[in-house]
């Protein structure tokens, strides 16, 4: 289920933080390379993101983990493949859609109020919608420069309307809004009948799809901007990739997506209560490749509650920008630098 609460998970919940790590285990993960381990809510802990794939959806999962992680779960994933058959899919079928039926039953329970969808941290909206203002300004500025041009924007897991109401239809001409949960999207109509502007120069929510990511796919080049803020944790692995392939061919030539998401200090963290998985910034980064995708700008969310995860802005573009063609940005010329010893 794609809504915006998924800011409601709060680290003490979880008893296994990552702060434990050992310092081997962060230098490794400094270093670039994606730790794989993870826990549950429940307190088990997960070796791999593949075992705790095949344990949610079946022998049949797919998994984005470090070589050395896909090389531990290998046996296992290959005795799984040996004994395959068409009633191993089929139960795999049926997990999946258990995984997105549970999310659901989950959010049809949530009162459709702020409040409700970020998990009772209302308090949260406006360094929220400060923190998406100061990320999106200037890359629609390095994007589509200051010319006037009617921009056209796509708010995913859009809930009630929250961000598409306080901050996207700051800057687009029209919104789209996609959400699976139909009272929250009823309520999204009715909280943005009355900030539509009307002549040449609307601002307006032009369409609510009432579909969930997973089986979503945009309209062909209509969109500057794809927006997906705290809803990406509901989907596996495999329907992330399968997500962001499909939505491609929604962008126009020079359009983004923006994911604005939950990050976990390490691995991952699997929600057994809504059935979500919040995910390290070295596993996004490797999902991110799996969908042929490029980091054009990265922020972390300021001003959030200490007890929350931490937040992260990632700006997606696919293909890759020039400024990272040598792996970093250009150092202007004469500009001091400081020497170390």
């Amino acid at each position: 289920m794609e809504v915006e609460g998924l800011i409601h998970k709060i680290w003490t919940l979880f008893p296994f933080s990552s702060t434990r790590a050992s310092s081997s285990h962060l230098a490794a993960t400094a270093a670039g390379e994606m730790d794989s381990r993870g826990f549950d809510s429940a307190g088990r802990v997960f070796s791999n993101a593949t075992e705790m794939w095949v344990e949610e959806l079946g022998s049949t999962a797919t998994a984005t983990t470090s070589a050395a992680a896909e090389a531990e779960a290998a046996p296992t994933t290959a005795a799984a493949a040996g004994n395959g058959d068409a009633g191993e899919e089929a139960s795999g079928d049926g997990k999946r859609k258990e995984w997105y039926s549970k999310a659901i039953a989950y959010w049809q329970g949530v009162e459709a109020s702020t409040e409700g969808v970020l998990g009772g941290y209302g308090c949260v909206n406006d360094a929220d919608v400060k923190g998406s203002d100061a990320f999106l300004r200037p890359l629609l500025a390095e994007r589509f420069g200051t010319a006037k041009r009617h921009l056209v924007a796509l708010d995913c897991g859009s809930g009630i309307g929250r961000v598409t109401k306080n901050f996207l239809l700051r800057h687009f001409n029209e919104v789209d809004l996609v959400e699976p949960v139909s009272h929250f999207l009823e309520a999204a109509r009715e909280n943005l009948t009355g900030c539509m502007d009307q002549g040449e120069d609307s601002h307006k929510a032009a369409n609510f799809y009432c579909v969930p990511l997973q089986d979503f796919t945009p309209e062909e080049g209509r969109y500057d901007v794809i927006w997906i803020q705290w809803c990406i944790g509901q989907l596996p692995d495999d329907d992330f990739i399968s997500f962001f392939n499909r939505a491609k061919v929604g962008l126009k030539p020079d359009g983004f997506f923006v994911l604005k998401e939950n990050i976990a200090r390490n691995g991952f963290v699997l929600d057994k209560v809504d059935n979500s998985v919040t995910r390290s910034d070295p596993y996004f980064r490797e999902l991110f490749k799996k969908c042929g995708l490029y980091i054009l700008s990265v922020q972390d969310q300021k001003e959030l509650p200490k007890e929350l995860f931490a937040v992260k802005m990632y700006a997606l573009v696919t293909s890759q920008p020039k400024m990272q063609n040598s792996g970093k940005r250009r150092r202007p010329k004469n500009k001091p630098r400081m020497i170390c010893s």
